[in-house]
């Protein structure tokens, strides 16, 4: 190679390297890359499927003045629907046959009145859910906005819009995201009617519950 030539390559090299992108530019370029990624990942959709054996539906009903049942109810199946931090919607079905009372203000078993398989039974019959006739109870998200949703409660047959409100979405490191949300309905709208009659044990209308969903991406 000539002296010529070599020179001419030689420059050419220099010009490439003084040409390209400084260091600058290249954690400027990385920045931007990882911004990209994450406005793609905070305006992705995806759909979740319920896992009913990680997910319930906690309940409290308080009779004013006197004491507070509380329970869990199980899901049986339900889709949430996300889009990055928010739900979007979601379809639900919860089982009202199969429940657990988790408080402890009940009479000894065996006793005559105030146990808690009195309750149980109680809580099954007409007087309340009526659950051989309305086994399941449904919940279908209709609107967001923010961390509140407006939704489609089904009780006994009868559907009303309710609001779920301190939605909280946290996606876990195995690809499970959880959900969280509070739900007070008025049990007198859905024919849950029962009252004690008597004035010193009234059982209140609000029937407060907190919604607590694990749930796995949809194949």
């Amino acid at each position: 190679m000539n002296l010529k030539i070599a020179t001419a390559a030689s420059m050419a090299a220099l010009l490439l390297v003084a040409c390209g992108p400084s260091a600058e530019e290249q954690a400027a370029a990385r920045e931007k890359a990882v911004a990209d990624s994450l406005a793609a990942l905070a305006s992705m959709e995806m759909t979740y499927t319920v896992d009913p054996a990680a997910s319930k539906v906690v309940w409290a009903g308080t009779m004013l003045g006197i004491k507070t049942h509380t329970g869990s109810l199980n899901f049986i199946d339900g889709t949430v629907l996300t889009k990055g931090p928010s739900v979007t919607g979601g379809n639900f079905t919860v089982d009202m046959k199969n429940y657990a009372l988790t408080d402890t203000n009940y009479a000894p078993d065996g006793s005559d009145k105030g146990t808690r398989a009195m309750l149980m039974g109680h809580l099954s019959s007409p007087d309340f859910f009526n659950v051989d006739s309305f086994p399941t109870a449904t919940l279908k998200i209709n609107s967001v906005t923010g961390n509140t949703a407006t939704a489609d409660l089904t009780v006994r047959g009868k559907t009303h819009g309710e609001n779920i409100t301190d939605i909280v979405v946290t996606p876990n490191a195995d690809g499970t995201v959880k959900v969280s949300g509070k739900l007070t309905f008025d049990r007198q709208k859905y024919g849950v009617a029962w009252s004690s009659g008597s004035k010193d044990a009234v059982l209140n209308d609000n029937i407060e519950t907190t919604v607590e969903i694990t749930a796995k991406a949809a194949k």
